[in-house]
């Protein structure tokens, strides 16, 4: 059942993506509604399978690789139905969607063998260091999507060439507002991420931190780009396309991250 419910999440973010892509160039709303349809029935499909494999393991999707891009990927449709809701941004599917279907395509690919753990204090703090690690992630994703919209945005009022997408997607100051807040939700829950990690280091006989530099040193300058992007705009007022730019960067550093760590 595992499968069948995986194959369906899956089709079913395609379809979104295609919706809400059809919605975007030719403002169908039958289609758009389709697209939200399409990514509930992913996401319902998506929680039966995170449910099933936490049944079988006797624990949270964290422990594989595919585990963790199934529960980022999860994650990422949560944080995007609540900015959808509480923006009402009707265009935000037609660009985090389609990320959604390409983690959950990739994962596809990975072994999807169940790894049974013990229960102890490392897997208590493993589970606490993956878990709001993956929250980071998913609202750094968004982040990243806004400012995406926030270029594309800014990018045709600097030309006075106001094209199609300018009309179909929302002000900067949306966009801004929507870029800090989902840092300031995920800069801290990362760093909370980072901390726990290195806590389960310690269980393992390990130093605080553990400085290999192949997997450390990219978690930390990830943490150093959003943390200039956070604090920048805290302490001396950062924001705009500068902002738009560091949220940019530093998922590409996530990306770059997780597949270090893979």
């Amino acid at each position: 059942m595992e499968h069948i419910f995986f194959n369906i999440a899956l089709v079913s973010y395609l379809i979104a993506s295609l919706g809400y892509f059809v919605h975007l160039v030719y403002r169908k709303r039958f289609v758009s509604v389709l697209g939200a349809a399409a990514v509930c029935a992913g996401l319902v499909a998506q929680t039966l399978v995170i449910g099933i494999r936490a049944g079988e393991s006797g624990h949270g999707p964290y422990t594989t690789s595919f585990e963790v891009a199934l529960f980022c990927a999860w994650m990422v449709v949560v944080v995007f139905f609540i900015v959808e809701w509480k923006y009402r941004i009707k265009d935000l599917g037609a660009f985090v969607i389609p990320l959604v279907f390409l983690i959950l395509l990739y994962s596809a690919f990975l072994s999807q063998e169940v790894n049974h753990i013990p229960k102890s204090d490392l897997r208590l703090w493993m589970t606490l260091h993956r878990s709001l690690s993956i929250v980071g992630y998913a609202a750094f994703t968004m982040a990243f999507v806004a400012a995406v919209m926030y270029l594309i945005q800014e990018n045709q009022l600097k030309s006075k060439k106001l094209g199609m997408m300018y009309f179909r997607m929302p002000s900067l100051d949306v966009l801004d507002k929507l870029n800090h807040k989902v840092i300031t939700l995920g800069f801290p829950l990362f760093t909370l991420g980072f901390m726990t990690g290195s806590i389960a280091n310690m269980q393992r006989q390990l130093s605080f931190f553990s400085w290999d530099i192949v997997k450390t040193w990219p978690l930390v300058v990830t943490w150093v780009i959003y943390g200039l992007v956070f604090f920048g705009r805290l302490l001396v007022g950062w924001q705009g396309k500068r902002t738009a730019q560091g949220a940019i960067i530093g998922f590409l550093a996530v990306v770059f991250t997780y597949f270090l760590h893979v």
